[in-house]
């Protein structure tokens, strides 16, 4: 029987199956409180607005909470309304029946009487953050699902939005309007994070595969620049990550087995009494099992990765709450061209082909937070938290021969040992008063001790010049040998005030220091940002800025030279300061409907203090952040400038009536220029992005649903330069001419994905049935160029992205 018609019976079998049981309803309930105070309100009206048998509602109680019994599984709209305060309206809220449905709300007063104005409604997708005004979307995690070939991560997912882009398919990086990847910041629980990825590496912003499960995120925001003073140490994006509460009245579970990997994941009430509850969740690499199946992994070195993240909730009185968190993964792959019976004309995107490479990650943070109202105006949140993140890696060299069209190895040698290990202590602390229904302030400081401990060793392989030269090693020597801590403050104010029902405008200040130097001081960064409403269709909003960013850490330590004892002199830890960026937004946001809008933003950014090579060359660190390779930079000093400009733009239908879209575009330059002052093109200069997805769902009655969408995509070409022949033979990597660095472009970057997501809903049980082909076309996109001795056409050749990847998953819970 082939897969179709498996797949056929499977679906009919489950169609009686589910029509055997009655009528199958679920619960909607949930906290309401204060947007301001975070203090529960009493007595909000709560109304199903979707279609139902019965029209049904409730009020929130005098700790803020709600509760609706049986309601219709599928895609519910709720409206919240309360007197003196703006309407929240949600739609596209899915029930299931193996899981309740657990809604957190936050209202904001009305600054006038309702008598007065009508008041406008806080929809889907608006940001939860307050304080932003420009350049800030809410995601949800429902949205990591359903957009084709988002995986469930995060980061793939954002790369749908305007002024977002990957274009590498072995990694999830975003880049954010021309940004290097490494400037977004990751806060999670309000903590600054470590890179959330399995198989990062020092300095890059992204990695093969995420340490975040979407299972334990509640909705969270994302910022691509312009955004409020209370994030500090990053110049491109923020995500805004928070983690949700466990069941607090039944035991819930979940379990899927995916290409990905295999998930299980609980929930539950550790007291009814006290309303705690626990969640954990965790995850074991499946790739092996597959490519044992015979199903292309997309590499022949099988990564290995398992994460885990866990959060204990205590509630207190009057809105008050304890929780204990934590998430971390470790992960490994051995990448062995020693066993390759054969020359190939194949290049490895994970590794090189001149040694066999063993390398390793690990990231982890644990973190306790205390918030609590003081008052119906005020409240504070505290969060102490430890992080570790490290990496290892060890190379041997392979010294072979080909013989009669086969590969002999005759030694391997080790050239490469390095561990780098970074331990951070963290605090973040804020009080939030609400002055008066036009105006709040909200007080807060990030505080970090950065503790890193860096070992690096290795050696050079001199290859033959001549026929009757032999292969030889130079020495071990040490490039990074470094053990010391530094602080990192972060201290902010910030003001919100609106003076009408139209116009809110948000100022405020913020600081930066990294102890590691005395030239890492960012002393006075100001934050404005202004909305006026011109209609109840229509939004104007503007916001600008100044940024700043600490360096990778490893990126101080690196010695090119050694002293008298043999240890790396750090020729840069005191040459290299903070990245500085000025940004400027506008906005345009219309509503052409209830269900559709238009967004358009128009954006500058300026950049200077960018570390540059001190000698002159194009070298520059903004072209860092991205692929599998560490950085090892000559002197450098801060005389590099960079500018950023464009106008982007959104169409979105939200979900009704079955189906939904979203169509995204944007027009940038992206470039920077060092000592030499010439301007050139980043690495990340692509021009031009857009993204077009659509989805359709087919319901066949309440408790079954099938859902196809597509997506397309489409991202200018990266850049490249004229290879330097000689110097990369010597180098054993790519070299390019460097008065030519980034003048050469790439194809055209283009794929196209598709999603089939089937969903049946049991009693007390939903089972979900997906499948994602990324790349359904198998087009060759261009990666980048790589030095490769041994291929047919080498020994520089393009390397190219994956190919059609199929990804798929079974998931029940109950």
């Amino acid at each position: 029987m082939n897969l179709a018609l498996r797949i056929l019976f499977f679906l009919t079998l489950n169609t009686y199956y589910t029509m055997a049981f009655g009528q199958v309803t679920q619960v909607i309930r949930g906290t309401i409180v204060d947007k301001e105070s975070q203090f529960p309100l009493i007595g909000v009206n709560i109304a199903l607005t979707s279609n139902q048998a019965n029209a049904i509602g409730t009020t929130s109680d005098i700790d803020g909470s709600f509760r609706i019994d049986n309601v219709d599984l599928g895609r519910q709209s709720l409206l919240f309304s309360y007197l003196g305060y703006e309407d929240v309206i949600l739609q596209d809220v899915i029930v299931n029946s193996g899981k309740e449905t657990i809604l957190s709300i936050e209202m904001e007063e009305a600054i006038i009487a309702m008598e007065e104005v009508v008041i406008t409604a806080r929809r889907n997708g608006e940001v939860t953050n307050e304080m932003a005004t420009v350049s800030a979307r809410e995601f949800s995690v429902e949205e990591t699902n359903r957009y084709a070939g988002s995986r469930g991560e995060p980061a793939r997912m954002a790369s749908n939005f305007a002024g977002v882009q990957g274009g590498d398919d072995s990694r999830n990086d975003v880049v954010v309007r021309g940004n290097s990847p490494t400037g977004v910041l990751w806060r999670l629980e309000g903590i600054n994070i470590p890179n959330p990825n399995h198989f990062s590496i020092p300095g890059t912003g992204g990695g093969s595969v995420t340490i975040l499960n979407n299972k334990f995120l509640k909705n969270s925001d994302f910022f691509t620049g312009a955004f409020p003073a209370e994030y500090g140490n990053g110049i491109a994006g923020v995500f805004d990550l928070r983690m949700r509460n466990g069941n607090n009245e039944k035991h819930e579970f979940s379990a899927q087995l995916g290409f990905l990997g295999t998930e299980l994941m609980a929930e539950g009430p550790l007291s009814k009494k006290n309303k705690a509850s626990y969640l954990a969740t965790y995850r074991y690499s499946s790739l092996q099992l597959f490519q044992g199946l015979g199903i292309d992994v997309g590499t022949d070195a099988i990564p290995k990765y398992q994460d885990a993240s866990f959060r204990i909730n205590f509630p207190r009185k009057n809105g008050g709450n304890i929780a204990l968190f934590g998430i971390g993964g470790i992960s490994d792959i051995d990448i062995l061209i020693s066993n390759a019976e054969a020359p190939s004309t194949e290049t490895l995107i994970y590794g090189s082909n001149d040694r066999d490479q063993y390398f390793g990650s690990q990231m982890g943070t644990i973190g306790l937070t205390y918030s609590q109202p003081l008052n119906t105006s005020s409240f504070f949140r505290i969060t102490l938290a430890a992080s570790h993140s490290s990496v290892n890696a060890f190379h041997e060299y392979i010294d072979r021969d080909v013989e009669n069209g086969s590969f002999v190895v005759n030694q391997k040698v080790p050239i490469l040992d390095y561990i780098f290990s970074e331990n951070k202590y963290s605090l973040y602390a804020n009080y939030n008063k609400k002055l008066s229904k036009k105006g709040s302030v909200k007080v807060g400081l990030n505080a970090d001790i950065i503790h890193v401990n860096y070992d690096d060793q290795a050696r050079v392989v001199q290859l033959p010049e001549t026929i009757n030269d032999t292969l030889s090693f130079d020495p071990w020597r040490k490039r990074w040998l470094a053990d010391e801590a530094a602080p990192l403050l972060q201290p902010f104010i910030q003001y919100k005030h609106r003076f009408n029902d139209k116009l809110s405008g948000v100022v405020g200040i913020t600081a930066l220091y990294y102890g590691i130097n005395n030239s890492s001081l960012s002393p006075f960064e100001p934050r404005l940002g202004l909305s006026y409403i011109l209609n109840e269709n229509e939004k104007l909003g503007f916001g600008m800025g100044l940024h700043s960013q600490m360096q990778s850490p490893y990126l101080y330590y690196y010695g090119s030279q050694s002293d008298s004892s043999g240890n790396p002199i750090a020729q840069n830890k005191d040459a290299i300061g903070l990245v500085k960026s000025a940004h400027v937004v506008a906005s345009y946001d219309r509503m052409l409907n209830n269900l559709s809008r238009l967004k358009a933003e128009v954006y500058f950014q300026h950049l200077y203090d960018l570390p540059v090579g001190a000698d002159g060359s194009s070298f520059s660190l903004i072209n860092a952040g991205s692929g599998f390779s560490r950085l090892f930079p000559g002197e450098l000093t801060t005389g590099g400038n960079g500018r950023n400009y464009g106008v982007e733009l959104t169409l979105e239908r939200f979900f009704s009536k079955g189906y939904y879209f979203l169509v995204t575009g944007s027009l940038f330059d992206a470039k920077y220029k060092t000592l030499e002052d010439i301007w050139r093109n980043t690495s990340f200069n692509g021009r031009y992005a857009a993204n077009i997805l659509f989805a359709k769902e087919w319901e066949f009655n309440a408790k079954q649903s099938l859902n196809l969408g597509v997506k397309s995509t489409f991202v200018g070409g990266g850049w490249y330069g004229e290879v330097d022949l000689t110097q990369s033979q010597r180098q054993q990597e790519v070299v390019y001419l460097d008065e030519t660095v980034n003048t050469l472009k790439f194809d055209p970057y283009m794929r196209q994905d598709l999603r089939l997501a089937y969903k049946f809903n049991a009693k007390s049980i939903t089972h979900e049935l997906a499948i994602d082909i990324v790349n359904i076309f198998d087009r060759r996109n261009i990666l980048k160029k790589t030095y490769s001795p041994d291929h047919p056409e080498g020994p520089v050749v393009d390397e190219y992205q994956l190919g059609r990847l199929p990804l798929f998953y079974y998931k029940i819970d109950f």
